[in-house]
């Protein structure tokens, strides 16, 4: 019985043509930790393996090779025990040798997971896997498939390798987490039922990651969850913060001040700003862990609209991090119904307000096929205007720059009923589009589109002023 694999339609043709294809293929699969790589590596290829091993965190060599030893014997079943080999340069040629002798008639499939464990330093790892690949590998009915958590380690030692592996890679995955739609699916798929405002609220906890929401109890409410996994003790989520950016980053400490530094302000910081208020020096240092974090999808890089390069903006954008530092961190353990209780509190207002947002930048393509310009080139920005004594700030959360000489700017509230466009509110709306007009100088079509969970309510201060409105069934 073939495994069930929600979504991942790109990613398992990829896999899938690799195995079909008549030379051997190097796939490179990269994502962040939990996303689901080695569910959807192993549901593609199942019965395919010729080999198979996995990394272990801050494993000594010769633990790893010890692993490599049982793997070996697992799958080639030699009459007499294995020796442990004391090098990679050793271990490949025992395997060359067991593939050799196996004579497979069908391409094989070699899985080598968390890489990035497996290489640890002075290990001589990657220089024996790459003589492996180019030395014999490169030639046989092999589909080697490379994985790791560690998105930037995988992108700057092996895709971007200048040594052995250069240029060697032949195809390459990269597991992004689920969609709202895939979420959905998901929930199905272990015949999970919720409603479209329930499953927002737990991905604006969690996001679209397949190990947190395989936690989820389809006999409690999203609030009800939420308490069990991220609040109690026995939950998954009550302290895996601790645990995921040590096991990405070698020194992970900067990564994590970079998080919390960013977790402080709405619409994001300069590199700048961040090092400032992280108290981080602005050398070379900071820009490889920015860059890591962007490769690895925990921040997003962004530039505001008009703005030029040095002023881009970096926002933290995981889900399940924002979330621990706003609530889990401070008021995990402390009695059941926490979050019934702290979900009353201004500071999900703010929190929820955030996390909705950012789920909406994370659709765009979504509500371009809800506005129907799936065809029209966009760019998607943020607007903010810092305000001064005498000038009043402007602060927009999303804007459509498009190519047919309009500019939609959007209007994003999480909200538990259709939301009521009030006299005061709509006049601030006008305003804030005179602001934008006035300070972008620009001669295109400018247009309001309102994103809320369930809607507007009609009245005549909406008429003429919001173009269109898009719901959660929009971003589904």
């Amino acid at each position: 019985m073939s495994a069930i694999i929600v979504g991942r339609k790109e990613e398992q043709t990829i896999l899938a043509k690799s195995l079909q294809s008549p030379e051997a293929e190097l796939v490179a699969v990269t994502g962040r930790r939990r996303v689901g790589k080695t569910y959807l590596v192993t549901s593609v290829y199942q019965a395919g393996f010729a080999f198979e091993l996995t990394g272990v965190q801050n494993g000594l060599l010769a633990s790893q090779l010890q692993n490599f030893t049982d793997q070996l014997t697992e799958f080639a079943k030699p009459k007499l025990p294995i020796k442990p080999p004391e090098t990679w340069s050793e271990a490949f040629r025992l395997l060359r040798e067991y593939l050799q002798n196996e004579g497979f008639k069908d391409k094989k499939v070699l899985f080598f997971d968390e890489l990035p464990w497996l290489s640890g330093q002075k290990s001589g790892f990657l220089e024996a896997f790459g003589y492996f690949w180019n030395s014999w590998a490169s030639r046989q009915k092999l589909v080697i498939v490379i994985c790791g958590s560690a998105a930037s380690w995988m992108i700057q030692k092996v895709v971007n390798d200048r040594g052995g592996l250069h240029n060697r890679i032949t195809k390459r995955v990269h597991l992004e987490p689920f969609t709202l739609n895939e979420t959905e699916a998901y929930f199905q798929s272990k015949n999970i039922i919720f409603d479209k405002y329930q499953i927002v609220k737990l991905y604006m906890a969690m996001g679209g990651i397949p190990h947190y929401l395989k936690e989820i109890d389809p006999a409690l409410s999203a609030v009800q969850n939420i308490d069990a996994i991220c609040f109690s003790k026995q939950g998954l989520l009550s302290d895996e913060f601790n645990r995921l950016y040590p096991s990405l980053f070698a020194n992970a400490d900067n990564h994590i001040t970079v998080v919390r530094t960013l977790s402080q302000k709405k619409q994001g910081m300069t590199r700048s700003q961040i090092s400032e208020i992280g108290k981080l020096g602005n050398g070379g240092g900071l820009s490889k862990v920015l860059e890591e974090l962007t490769q690895s999808g925990f921040i997003s890089d962004y530039f505001p609209f008009g703005k030029k390069k040095k002023e881009k903006l970096y926002r933290l954008t995981d889900e399940y991090s924002l979330f621990y530092l706003q609530f889990i961190e401070r008021h995990r353990f402390q009695g059941g119904n926490i979050w019934q209780h702290l979900s009353q509190t201004p500071a999900y207002k703010t929190w929820s307000g955030y996390a909705f947002e950012s789920i909406c930048l994370k659709h765009v393509e979504r509500i371009k096929q809800a506005l129907g310009i799936s065809g029209i080139y966009t760019l998607a920005a943020s607007f903010h205007k810092k305000g001064t004594d005498t000038d009043e700030g402007v602060q927009i959360d999303m804007v459509f720059d498009r190519n047919d000489h309009t500019i939609n700017l959007f209007e994003i509230k999480f909200y538990n009923k259709p939301f009521t466009i009030s006299k005061d509110y709509a006049e601030q709306l006008r305003q804030t589009t005179w602001n934008f007009q006035a300070e972008t100088k620009t001669v295109k079509q400018v247009n309001w589109v309102f994103i809320t969970t369930f809607g507007l309510v009609p009245n005549v201060h909406a008429l003429g002023l919001i173009a269109k409105t898009l719901t959660l069934d929009d971003l589904f």
